[in-house]
């Protein structure tokens, strides 16, 4: 309880299925307000992640600070600069989560919004597979994609969208105003819910018969295709 109410960052929250008291309630209920995931259950698992007295609940801490995306937003326009931020549905792979941090940063962009649930852990390997990138990018967790969405676009974010079903072509696709781009899994590509909410949807030229592409390689041609467009087309 100490290390919520001060502020310190959780992954999630495993709690004993059977506990009662207002203490582990009072946790759960702190946690879910800020976004953390909490699981419940059996003391079994509880006793393989430690073997010290954990009184039914057992904190997996953040190795990274998360961050509002309002903040971001505000500090982006105060720099004077055009917001590029990067949203991930469901990419749930820690190497290609890294690899998309580690691409997204040195390609300037101003943070990740991932959601608190299917993504992937940020972990050691997360962190060694974004090549310490996830130090110096911002990544900010939110309950809820779609609302990310519906925020940044009321602060005046383009939402973009890579898939498949179009023949609206990246490099017809204009990366030099205030965008945030969402990727999705391999498996299923960007959610119907956020599909509704882009202003467009782009795909990524392919001539090979392979069908699709590593989402981390997807992301490293939309983001260095936005670096060429705004290097291009600097605001003056």
């Amino acid at each position: 309880m100490e290390a919520l109410n001060s502020g310190r960052g959780f992954e999630k929250l495993f709690v004993l299925k059977s506990a009662k008291g207002d203490d582990l309630h009072d946790i759960t209920k702190l946690a879910r307000q800020k976004g953390i995931q909490v699981q419940f259950v059996p003391i079994q698992k509880l006793n393989t992640l430690t073997r010290k007295n954990h009184q039914g609940v057992v904190g997996f801490a953040s190795i990274i600070p998360y961050y509002e995306v309002e903040d971001v937003l505000m500090q982006v326009y105060d720099k004077g600069e055009t917001p590029l931020f990067v949203m991930l549905d469901e990419v749930t792979d820690v190497r290609n989560f890294g690899a998309i941090a580690r691409t997204a940063e040195c390609c300037g962009a101003h943070a990740l919004i991932i959601p608190v649930k299917g993504s992937a852990n940020i972990n050691a390997d997360a962190m060694k597979a974004s090549a310490g990138a996830l130090h110096h990018i911002p990544v900010c967790k939110v309950r809820s994609l779609k609302e990310a969405a519906d925020h940044l676009k009321l602060n005046g974010i383009k939402i973009l969208a890579a898939d498949i079903g179009t023949d609206n072509m990246l490099y017809d696709t204009d990366l030099t105003v205030p965008v945030t781009v969402i990727m999705g899994s391999e498996g299923s590509g960007v959610s119907e819910a956020l599909l509704d909410l882009t202003d467009e949807v782009f795909t990524i030229p392919m001539t090979g018969v392979t069908e699709s592409l590593n989402v981390s390689v997807s992301a490293g041609m939309v983001l260095y295709e936005a670096v060429r467009q705004r290097k291009l087309n600097p605001v003056s």
